[in-house]
């Protein structure tokens, strides 16, 4: 069969990469077209655009940046038409996914959705939208499925593809070595985000940070779509390394994190690593979101959880003071420490055993074949 695939961003392009392969495990013929990233394009198929020229996030750098978004939109719809595949696959991304969902109904193409939207945090209407629009909705948060019954909707819970992508993880044993040589120092890992918005507001912070702390040593965990050289204006004289796709290989060896919010604090909690959560956005995007959005937190971990497990620093509590106080409790009061490590093994019960990536293929075909015999059914009655 043919799939087309829409990631728009770092995680989506690593969620879609194991999906594809879980697809090729059932159907071997399998034939791909996508927007994703390298990881996507390592499983075959055509790339036919680059997440780096797609990820945008927060109101104004949305707004300031319509005209690529427009455009992305209207490839990503001519190539679908031209494509006629049997299944669209839409993972993540909802601001772009979502107008291509609406696009692929109308043009009567199969609709999953990888990955629900995060609608349960601001404007919860849109669920009807959703309803309408997306065939098949898979989610990977355990609150997700009572949150679209209570509207009505039934959803396939296929649990979180990132226990997928931990459980495939291969340790570099020679890490460390590689590329710090002999060290003594525990390492803290910085995690500051993949798009260039969320770094350049947030590294800087890190780098001083780390000032704070002599006897470690900070390592940026690069993003793919970045290159040392965009790293480097942030970090300047600072001896903060950056490694590039070896994030997990980072995680494993850390003491502690510093984390942007988005999937890699969950990530990090499922590598047992304690934190701090930071963002900062632009000041009216924040303030945009903080009158709109719905939820208590912003990080996964305490959204699933219900409770404040991390730490998370927005905006002007985002400070170089209130990390440093943050992480001295982490790497320095075992008390504290152990704490929120008792917190994660409650998170990993929760969250169950990897397969997400299996499940959703097996059922991405499901409904693709089932979707083939009712046209075949309706051709011969007409």
């Amino acid at each position: 069969m043919k799939y087309y695939l829409i990631a728009g961003e770092a995680s989506g392009d690593l969620h879609g990469a194991n999906l594809m392969k879980a697809l090729k495990g059932i159907d071997p013929q399998a034939e791909f077209r996508f927007f994703g990233g390298d990881k996507m394009l390592t499983e075959g198929g055509t790339l036919v655009k680059h997440i780096k020229e797609m990820a945008f996030m927060g109101f104004i750098e949305v707004v300031s940046n319509l005209n690529s978004i427009f455009k992305n939109l209207d490839l990503c719809k001519a190539d679908i038409s031209f494509w006629k595949p049997d299944v669209v696959v839409l993972i993540d991304f909802p601001g772009f996914n979502l107008k291509i969902a609406e696009f692929a109904k109308q043009n009567n193409f199969l609709t999953c959705f990888y990955i629900s939207p995060k609608v349960w945090a601001w404007n919860q209407k849109r669920v009807i939208k959703i309803k309408r629009i997306v065939d098949h909705l898979f989610c990977i948060l355990p609150f997700e499925v009572d949150f679209y019954a209570s509207w009505g909707m039934v959803v396939d819970y296929v649990g979180n593809p990132l226990l997928d992508a931990i459980s495939d993880f291969k340790p570099n044993e020679k890490f460390i070595n590689q590329n710090f040589g002999v060290t003594t120092k525990k390492i803290i890992a910085l995690l500051p985000g993949s798009r260039k918005q969320e770094i350049s507001r947030l590294l800087p912070i890190m780098v001083e940070t780390s000032i704070q702390f002599p006897d470690f040593q900070f390592v940026v965990a690069g993003a793919p779509n970045l290159n040392l050289a965009y790293y480097q204006q942030f970090i300047n004289s600072a001896e903060v390394p950056v490694v590039f796709n070896a994030t997990y290989d980072l995680l494993r060896v850390a003491e502690a994190a510093i984390v942007a919010s988005g999937t890699a604090t969950l990530e990090t909690a499922l590598f047992n690593i304690p934190q701090v959560v930071v963002y900062r956005g632009h000041p009216i995007s924040i303030s945009i979101a903080r009158m709109v959005v719905k939820i208590k937190f912003i990080s996964l971990i305490n959204l699933i959880m219900d409770k404040l497990v991390v730490k998370e620093m927005i905006q002007a509590d985002c400070s170089v003071k209130n990390i440093t106080d943050e992480l001295n409790q982490l790497v320095n009061n075992s008390v504290y420490r152990n704490k929120m490590l008792a917190n994660y093994d409650k998170l990993d019960e929760k969250m169950g055993n990897p397969g997400a990536s299996s499940k959703t293929a097996t059922l991405i075909i499901k409904y693709t074949q089932e979707r083939k015999i009712k046209d075949l059914n309706q051709k011969d009655i007409f």
